[in-house]
C-alpha cells in the first residue's frame, strides 16, 4: 500500500508539526474552479444564460486565486516545500492556476472587461505560469532525482502536477498566438507552444506508466491518495486539448503543408489520445468507486476530481469542433453535466472544511488548511 507518510501529507487531519498551513495543492481549487468556467466556454452546445454563469464562475476563481496567492507567498514557504517530497509534487498547481485563470479572461472575461484589457491579463499570466510551470516541470523531477528518496510503492498521481504545466501553456498560449505580432514573434510562440507539448507529453506518459506500475505490483491506494488517480486523466486531456488549440492557431503561422499536417496530427493524435484517456477514466472510476464503500475521507486531493474532468471536457469540445462527430458532441455535454455537481460538491466540502472551528481556531493546524 502507499506509505503511510504519503498518507498524513495529504490527508487534511494530518498535524501540522513544522509546515505551514497552507500547501500549494490548494491552488488546484483555483485550478477546478477555473476549468468550469473555460470548459463551457468551448462546450460545442450552448444552454440559455451558460456563458454569463461561466463568467461569474470566472470572477470566482479570480478572486481564490489572488487570496491563495497573497496567502502563500506570506508564508514564505516555498524552500519548505520543496524539500518534502510530497508536497514538492503539488507545486505545478499554481502555475496552472494562473494559465487556468489567464484563458478564462480571454474565453470569457472580455465580456466583463473588454478585450484589450483581458489580452493584457492573459500575457501576463500566460507568462508568468509558463515561466513558473516550466520551472517547476525542471526542478521537482530534478530534486526527486538527487535528494527526495522513494519507496518502490510511491509512485502516485500527484507526480504528474510538475510536469503537466507545460502542456496547459501549450494550450492556453494556442490562444494567444493570433494575438502576437506577426512574423518571427508569432513563430517562436507557435513552435514553443509545441515544445512544450512534447515535454509534458512524454514525461506524463512516463509518469503515468510508473504509476501504473505502482498499482499492478502493489495494493491498490486507499483514502485521499484515490482522487489523484484522476491526474492522470487531466494529462491526457490537456494533450488533446493543446493539439485541437495549436492546430486552429498554425495556418496564421505556419506554410500550407506544416498547417495542414497540425491539423491531421490535432484529429488522429487527439482521437487516440482520447481513447487512451478513457481507459484511465474507467481505471479512475473503478478505484473510486471501490474506496467510497469503504471509505472516502476529504481532502485537498478532492479537486483532482474537477480539473481532469474538465480536460476530458476541452479535449471532447475540441475533437467535437474538428470532426462534426454527434458523438464528440454530447459527450463533451454528458461530461460537462457530470462535472458541474462534481465541483459543487467539492467547493462545498472545501469551504466546510476550512469553516470548521477546528480549522479556524486551533493552533497545530492541518498542513493542507487554507488558514
Amino acid at each position: 500500500m502507499f506509505p503511510s507518510s504519503l498518507t498524513r501529507s495529504l490527508s487534511p487531519t494530518a498535524p501540522r508539526a513544522t509546515r505551514p498551513p497552507l500547501s500549494p495543492s490548494w491552488f488546484a481549487a483555483v485550478m477546478g474552479t477555473g476549468i468550469v468556467a473555460d470548459a463551457a466556454a468551448t462546450l460545442p452546445r450552448g444552454f440559455p444564460g451558460l456563458r454569463t454563469a461561466a463568467t461569474v464562475v470566472w470572477l470566482g476563481a479570480v478572486l481564490l486565486l489572488v487570496l491563495l496567492t497573497a496567502r502563500y507567498l506570506r508564508q514564505r514557504a516555498l524552500r519548505a516545500h520543496a524539500a518534502d517530497p510530497v508536497l514538492a509534487q503539488f507545486l505545478g498547481a499554481p502555475p496552472m492556476a494562473l494559465l487556468t485563470v489567464g484563458a478564462g479572461a480571454l474565453l470569457l472575461g472580455r465580456r466583463a472587461i473588454g478585450l484589450h484589457a483581458a489580452l493584457d491579463v492573459d500575457w501576463v499570466l500566460w507568462s508568468l505560469g509558463t515561466a513558473l510551470g516550466l520551472a517547476a516541470a525542471c526542478t521537482v523531477p530534478c530534486l526527486m532525482v538527487t535528494r527526495h528518496r522513494f519507496a518502490p510503492d510511491a509512485a502516485f498521481g500527484g507526480w504528474l502536477m510538475p510536469v503537466v504545466p507545460p502542456m496547459v501553456s501549450a494550450a492556453t498560449g494556442a490562444l494567444l498566438v493570433p494575438h502576437a505580432p506577426a512574423g518571427q514573434l508569432r513563430l517562436a510562440l507557435l513552435l514553443g507552444c509545441y515544445a512544450m507539448l512534447g515535454l509534458g507529453l512524454v514525461a506524463a506518459l512516463l509518469v503515468l506508466a510508473m504509476i501504473y506500475g505502482r498499482l499492478v505490483h502493489h495494493d491498490a491506494p486507499t483514502g485521499a491518495i484515490v482522487p489523484t488517480v484522476w491526474i492522470g486523466l487531466g494529462a491526457l486531456g490537456q494533450a488533446v486539448t493543446a493539439l485541437g488549440a495549436l492546430a486552429v492557431a498554425a495556418p496564421s503561422t505556419l506554410p500550407a503543408p506544416y498547417a495542414r499536417g497540425a491539423e491531421v496530427l490535432a484529429l488522429l493524435g487527439g482521437v487516440v489520445v482520447w481513447g487512451f484517456a478513457l481507459l484511465w477514466l474507467a481505471l479512475a472510476t473503478g478505484l473510486t468507486a471501490r474506496t467510497i464503500r469503504t471509505g472516502l475521507p476529504f481532502a485537498p486531493t478532492w479537486w483532482s476530481f474537477i480539473f481532469p474532468v474538465g480536460a476530458l471536457v476541452t479535449a471532447t469540445s475540441a475533437l467535437a469542433a474538428r470532426t462534426g462527430s454527434v458523438l464528440f458532441v454530447w459527450a463533451a455535454v454528458v461530461f460537462y453535466v457530470l462535472l458541474v455537481p462534481a465541483w459543487i460538491v467539492v467547493a462545498g466540502r472545501s469551504l466546510g472544511h476550512v469553516a470548521t472551528p477546528t480549522a479556524l481556531s486551533m493552533r497545530r493546524k492541518p498542513i493542507n488548511s487554507l488558514r
